[in-house]
């Protein structure tokens, strides 16, 4: 183990690797990095690591979460878009040869692929990571529709994109994001984080959140697609009842009938707001209007 003097995510020594290489921050990137060791310590605990499994990091920065991912699990790959990273990484990562560094864009690369070459020799893999905020939401959603042979994801983000991930039916932050996610995993917030531990800080509260990968969604569903396509249609418009959202999207040349005689099949009163709806009632109703033939 190395002295903790040593490690990374301190003030002193982020700052250190960063002027000693000229490392400037780029905005256009969401680059935070962390600089506290408890947020750390909670963020690789609620990974549930051990020296069976791996790590996969998305945006590693100067490798603070790396380093203790590398010190708890078998086989750590660290995904970094910024080329002026990768030599700093290779450095300081440099005492842990089962660390592997790729460059480029996770959104771009064939993960499947990469846990293949990878993650071979583990038996479960976990993506542990502090998540640039701009592109969240679609690092997530690729990791879970991808059905990655992952058993969690636990990432530092935006607070209140954690909380509508976590969020119940019947709250303000219940959503298609809330649908989504707990369609593939289960959702718990770890912790709340304070914006001091990041240099440069950030405009926004931050929060980690652990999804568990479910090994099969909690509700059957005949068609994924359309059932998404019926989640974002009964969102369209939140102030609006589930009827006039599926009108709109679904039947715009017809009156009212047959969506009202549908939702009854499903069990849904028409005058409800989508946000009510749980996710074994979206799947029910969506099973219903496909076996009517819509699509």
């Amino acid at each position: 183990m190395m002295h903790s003097m040593d490690e990374i995510a301190t003030p002193r020594r982020t700052k250190e690797i960063i002027h000693r290489h000229g490392f400037s921050f780029k905005k256009s990137l969401g680059q935070n990095f962390l600089i506290d060791q408890n947020i750390l310590n909670k963020i690789v605990e609620a990974a549930g690591l051990d020296s069976s499994k791996g790590a996969l990091e998305i945006g590693p920065g100067i490798g603070a979460l790396t380093e203790k991912l590398a010190q708890q699990a078998a086989a750590v790959t660290a995904v970094e878009i910024d080329q002026r990273l990768i030599p700093i990484l290779q450095e300081v990562l440099e005492p842990y040869p089962q660390v592997r560094i790729h460059h480029g864009d996770v959104l771009k690369t064939d993960l499947a692929a990469l846990f293949k070459r990878d993650f071979a020799d583990v038996s479960k893999v976990s993506v542990v990571a502090n998540l640039p905020y701009y592109v969240t939401t679609p690092i997530l959603m690729k990791l879970l529709e991808e059905k990655l042979p992952l058993e969690n994801i636990v990432v530092m983000i935006q607070k209140e994109v954690a909380e509508r991930m976590a969020a119940s039916p019947g709250t303000k932050d219940y959503g298609s994001l809330s649908i989504a996610v707990q369609y593939y995993s289960v959702p718990e917030l770890v912790c709340i984080v304070p914006k001091t531990v990041f240099i440069p800080q950030p405009n926004v509260e931050s929060a980690v959140i652990r999804l568990t990968v479910r090994e099969q969604p909690p509700v059957q569903v005949d068609d994924e697609n359309f059932f998404f396509q019926v989640v974002h249609a009964a969102f369209a418009q939140r102030r609006k009842t589930i009827s006039n959202n599926l009108k709109t999207r679904f039947f715009p040349k017809e009156g009212r009938e047959r969506l009202e005689v549908l939702l009854g099949e499903a069990g849904i009163e028409p005058s409800r707001r989508g946000e009510t709806l749980s996710l074994q009632e979206f799947a029910t109703l969506s099973n219903v209007l496909l076996g009517a033939g819509l699509r």
